[in-house]
Protein backbone atom coordinates (compact mmCIF):
# COMPACT_ATOMS: atom_id res chain seq x y z
CA UNK A 1 0.00 0.00 0.00
CA UNK A 2 3.04 2.33 -0.69
CA UNK A 3 2.14 5.56 -1.55
CA UNK A 4 -1.65 5.32 -0.02
CA UNK A 5 -2.73 8.76 1.29
CA UNK A 6 -4.81 8.70 3.96
CA UNK A 7 -7.58 11.71 4.73
CA UNK A 8 -8.40 12.32 8.75
CA UNK A 9 -11.54 14.56 9.00
CA UNK A 10 -11.80 15.65 13.06
CA UNK A 11 -15.14 17.22 14.32
CA UNK A 12 -14.73 18.71 17.34
CA UNK A 13 -12.58 16.12 18.94
CA UNK A 14 -14.37 13.15 17.03
CA UNK A 15 -11.89 11.63 13.92
CA UNK A 16 -13.62 10.19 11.15
CA UNK A 17 -11.15 8.25 8.73
CA UNK A 18 -11.74 7.82 5.68
CA UNK A 19 -10.77 4.48 5.25
CA UNK A 20 -10.29 1.58 7.68
CA UNK A 21 -6.27 2.51 7.92
CA UNK A 22 -5.04 3.62 11.04
CA UNK A 23 -1.27 3.98 12.82
CA UNK A 24 -0.54 1.25 14.51
CA UNK A 25 -2.04 -0.35 17.92
CA UNK A 26 -0.09 0.50 21.17
CA UNK A 27 -1.98 -1.46 23.73
CA UNK A 28 -0.19 0.21 26.65
CA UNK A 29 -1.21 3.20 25.08
CA UNK A 30 -4.70 2.56 24.64
CA UNK A 31 -4.40 1.54 28.24
CA UNK A 32 -3.15 4.85 29.31
CA UNK A 33 -5.74 6.78 27.87
CA UNK A 34 -8.42 4.37 28.09
CA UNK A 35 -10.28 7.04 29.96
CA UNK A 36 -9.99 9.66 26.84
CA UNK A 37 -11.88 9.92 23.80
CA UNK A 38 -10.80 7.20 21.05
CA UNK A 39 -9.60 10.87 19.03
CA UNK A 40 -7.41 11.18 21.36
CA UNK A 41 -5.77 7.71 21.14
CA UNK A 42 -6.09 8.00 17.52
CA UNK A 43 -4.36 11.59 17.82
CA UNK A 44 -2.03 10.35 20.08
CA UNK A 45 -0.96 6.99 17.91
CA UNK A 46 -0.89 9.17 14.51
CA UNK A 47 1.51 11.57 16.05
CA UNK A 48 3.69 8.96 17.47
CA UNK A 49 3.98 8.16 13.62
CA UNK A 50 4.61 10.82 12.00
CA UNK A 51 5.71 13.79 14.73
CA UNK A 52 2.91 16.30 13.53
CA UNK A 53 2.29 18.88 16.04
CA UNK A 54 -1.11 19.57 15.21
CA UNK A 55 -1.87 16.06 16.56
CA UNK A 56 -0.68 17.34 19.79
CA UNK A 57 -3.24 20.09 20.30
CA UNK A 58 -6.31 17.26 20.08
CA UNK A 59 -4.12 14.80 22.23
CA UNK A 60 -4.11 17.87 25.04
CA UNK A 61 -7.55 18.82 24.32
CA UNK A 62 -8.82 15.26 24.55
CA UNK A 63 -6.69 14.66 28.26
CA UNK A 64 -8.29 17.77 29.16
CA UNK A 65 -11.73 17.07 28.16
CA UNK A 66 -11.55 13.73 30.17
CA UNK A 67 -11.12 15.93 32.85
CA UNK A 68 -13.85 18.72 32.83
CA UNK A 69 -16.74 18.34 34.00
CA UNK A 70 -19.41 17.09 31.98
CA UNK A 71 -21.37 20.51 32.19
CA UNK A 72 -18.42 22.55 30.94
CA UNK A 73 -17.46 19.95 28.02
CA UNK A 74 -19.21 21.54 25.87
CA UNK A 75 -17.08 25.04 25.95
CA UNK A 76 -14.14 22.65 24.26
CA UNK A 77 -16.47 21.87 21.49
CA UNK A 78 -16.26 25.17 20.16
CA UNK A 79 -14.14 26.80 17.17
CA UNK A 80 -10.24 26.55 18.27
CA UNK A 81 -9.80 30.02 18.88
CA UNK A 82 -12.58 30.35 21.35
CA UNK A 83 -11.17 26.88 23.45
CA UNK A 84 -7.40 28.02 23.04
CA UNK A 85 -8.37 30.79 25.14
CA UNK A 86 -10.37 29.37 27.99
CA UNK A 87 -9.26 29.76 30.84
CA UNK A 88 -8.23 27.05 33.20
CA UNK A 89 -9.61 27.87 36.43
CA UNK A 90 -12.65 29.97 36.26
CA UNK A 91 -14.14 28.51 32.82
CA UNK A 92 -13.13 24.73 32.61
CA UNK A 93 -13.27 24.31 36.56
CA UNK A 94 -9.68 23.00 36.77
CA UNK A 95 -8.01 23.25 40.08
CA UNK A 96 -4.14 22.24 40.85
CA UNK A 97 -4.63 18.91 42.16
CA UNK A 98 -6.14 18.12 38.58
CA UNK A 99 -4.56 20.22 36.70
CA UNK A 100 -1.04 18.27 37.95
CA UNK A 101 -2.77 15.02 37.33
CA UNK A 102 -3.45 16.34 33.69
CA UNK A 103 -0.09 17.05 32.85
CA UNK A 104 1.03 13.33 34.70
CA UNK A 105 -1.46 11.53 32.16
CA UNK A 106 0.26 14.32 29.28
CA UNK A 107 4.08 13.38 30.48
CA UNK A 108 3.57 9.28 30.38
CA UNK A 109 1.48 9.71 26.77
CA UNK A 110 4.16 12.34 25.13
CA UNK A 111 7.56 11.47 27.27
CA UNK A 112 8.38 15.00 28.35
CA UNK A 113 8.72 16.28 31.37
CA UNK A 114 7.19 20.14 33.27
CA UNK A 115 8.00 21.46 36.50
CA UNK A 116 5.59 22.67 38.92
CA UNK A 117 6.97 25.86 38.11
CA UNK A 118 6.58 25.58 34.54
CA UNK A 119 3.04 24.28 35.53
CA UNK A 120 2.23 27.77 37.20
CA UNK A 121 2.66 30.32 34.21
CA UNK A 122 -0.08 28.48 32.54
CA UNK A 123 -3.24 29.80 32.52
CA UNK A 124 -5.44 29.12 29.10
CA UNK A 125 -6.34 25.77 27.32
CA UNK A 126 -4.43 27.84 25.02
CA UNK A 127 -0.80 28.89 26.43
CA UNK A 128 -0.76 24.83 27.76
CA UNK A 129 -1.37 23.86 23.98
CA UNK A 130 1.59 25.78 22.92
CA UNK A 131 3.40 24.96 25.99
CA UNK A 132 3.28 21.48 25.16
CA UNK A 133 4.11 21.51 21.38
CA UNK A 134 7.20 24.10 22.11
CA UNK A 135 7.97 21.58 24.54
CA UNK A 136 7.67 18.06 22.75
CA UNK A 137 8.96 19.19 19.20
CA UNK A 138 12.05 21.20 20.75
CA UNK A 139 15.42 20.35 19.10
CA UNK A 140 16.94 20.53 22.89
CA UNK A 141 15.36 18.12 25.30
CA UNK A 142 16.95 20.18 27.96
CA UNK A 143 15.62 23.44 27.03
CA UNK A 144 13.09 25.39 28.86
CA UNK A 145 10.20 26.49 26.67
CA UNK A 146 8.38 29.53 28.29
CA UNK A 147 4.59 30.17 28.16
CA UNK A 148 3.10 33.34 26.11
CA UNK A 149 1.98 35.82 28.33
CA UNK A 150 -1.74 35.64 29.31
CA UNK A 151 -3.98 37.09 26.73
CA UNK A 152 -6.92 37.10 28.24
CA UNK A 153 -8.03 40.23 30.70
CA UNK A 154 -9.93 40.54 34.00
CA UNK A 155 -13.12 42.21 34.24
CA UNK A 156 -12.26 46.13 34.35
CA UNK A 157 -14.37 46.98 37.43
CA UNK A 158 -11.53 44.48 39.47
CA UNK A 159 -9.34 46.70 41.68
CA UNK A 160 -5.48 47.28 41.51
CA UNK A 161 -3.25 49.29 39.71
CA UNK A 162 -4.11 50.52 36.05
CA UNK A 163 -2.30 48.87 33.53
CA UNK A 164 -2.90 45.61 31.82
CA UNK A 165 -4.65 42.96 33.22
CA UNK A 166 -4.03 39.13 32.89
CA UNK A 167 -5.98 35.95 34.47
CA UNK A 168 -4.53 34.41 37.54
CA UNK A 169 -2.20 31.72 37.34
CA UNK A 170 -3.93 28.13 38.23
CA UNK A 171 -1.18 27.86 40.43
CA UNK A 172 0.59 30.94 42.37
CA UNK A 173 4.05 31.39 42.07
CA UNK A 174 6.45 31.48 45.27
CA UNK A 175 3.35 29.82 47.11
Amino acid sequence: MAGLAVRIVTVGNTVIPNLSISPEDDPELRETLKRCSPATYYAACKFRANGDPEDLRSIVLGVVERFVDRDRRALLQGSAEASTSLRLREDLGLDSLTMMEIIMLAEEVLQFTISNEELSRLCTLGEVQRFIIEKVTSPNPGSTAQPAMPTSTLDSTDAGPPGPKVAAPLFPVGG
